[in-house]
């Protein structure tokens, strides 16, 4: 079960209007929490890392390495390779589950440019983009994107629906590499390719492939091989969106679950999250004592959970 962001930006408000110390609005929490999940997230690599080395325990509930592995299952995932040439490939760039749209729009005859109104410059930049003409997609020639213009490559004779989609790409740490569904293959470094060569035993083959793992990309060997590499990797977590609808007359925020974001993390990290959101919510609103409280709380939190 993840964390309600509704309850946590509440509560955040909660403590710092208690005692009038300021206000934190909306755009400020999303980019806040963010942050703050993106931390935690990254906390659990190192606290996996550092409870592998000490005397692991067989309880049900208390068992450390057991928990960090549940917290960071729903990151988890696997994709398909695609094969560039020469030993070259491209990694899984997405997991799929972040998918970005913009609504339905008509092109208008003789205008190339439109002007999108839910993308994000952000969001297109670091995503891959599908367009649709009618329900058909577009070779990446037929258009291009700027900021938040879209402009198609030709002018339109006639009138006819645009589908823009983006999907997150969302890769962040690459776990083990697949031949054929069924053959771990073994990571090695550029110069000890040179000397497993060498050998016809040790020569990489069909069932017993290497690789190594270069700039993003990897390089399978032996290079005969063309299909049917895939990869486990960890995704990273979407970006935390507490929203919100405004009505007259008053216009005062409604938070509306639709179209926010929840958390990804899971329920049991909720005061480690508000703690944290305090600790920055102290630098925004500039109170130098919830600062102070907050960085005490998670540095005994931190002490506690890694003694």
């Amino acid at each position: 079960m993840a964390i309600n962001v509704d309850t946590v930006y509440k509560t955040v408000l909660l403590i710092l209007n208690k005692e009038q110390r300021g206000y934190m609005t909306p755009d400020e929490f999303n980019k806040i929490a963010t942050q703050v999940q993106l931390e935690i997230f990254e906390d659990y690599f190192d606290n996996l890392n550092q409870q592998l080395r000490v005397p692991d325990n067989d309880s049900e509930y208390a068992d450390r390495i057991k928990n960090l592995d549940e917290q960071l299952a729903v990151f988890k995932t696997i994709g398909d390779c695609t094969y560039i040439g020469n030993s070259e490939w491209n990694l899984p760039s997405s997991s799929g589950m972040t998918v970005y749209s913009e609504p339905v729009f008509s092109t208008v005859i003789g205008q190339q440019d439109y002007t999108l109104t839910n993308l994000t410059q952000a969001q297109i930049q670091n995503g891959t983009v599908k367009v649709y003409f009618n329900g058909v997609i577009q070779n990446p020639s037929e258009y291009s994107t700027s900021g938040t213009s879209f402009i198609l490559s030709a002018i339109p004779t006639t009138v006819f629906n645009i589908l823009i989609t983006v999907t997150a790409n969302d890769f962040y740490r690459l776990g083990t590499v697949i031949y054929d569904d069924s053959i771990e293959m073994q990571r090695v470094q550029r110069n000890n390719l040179l000397y497993i060569n060498k050998s016809p035993l040790t020569k990489p083959t069909k069932k017993y492939p290497l690789y190594i793992y270069e700039e993003e990309k990897l390089y399978v060997y032996p290079n005969d091989i063309t299909t049917g590499v895939s990869a486990s990797f960890v995704r990273k977590p979407k970006d935390v969106i507490w929203n919100f609808t405004a009505t007259a007359p008053y216009y005062t925020y409604s938070y509306n679950p639709n179209t926010s974001q929840q958390f990804e993390l899971m329920v049991s990290e909720q005061t480690n999250v508000i703690t944290r959101i305090l600790l920055y919510s102290g630098v925004v609103i500039k109170d130098p004592q919830i600062i102070q409280v907050a960085a005490s709380q998670i540095q005994a939190e931190q002490t506690n959970s890694k003694s």
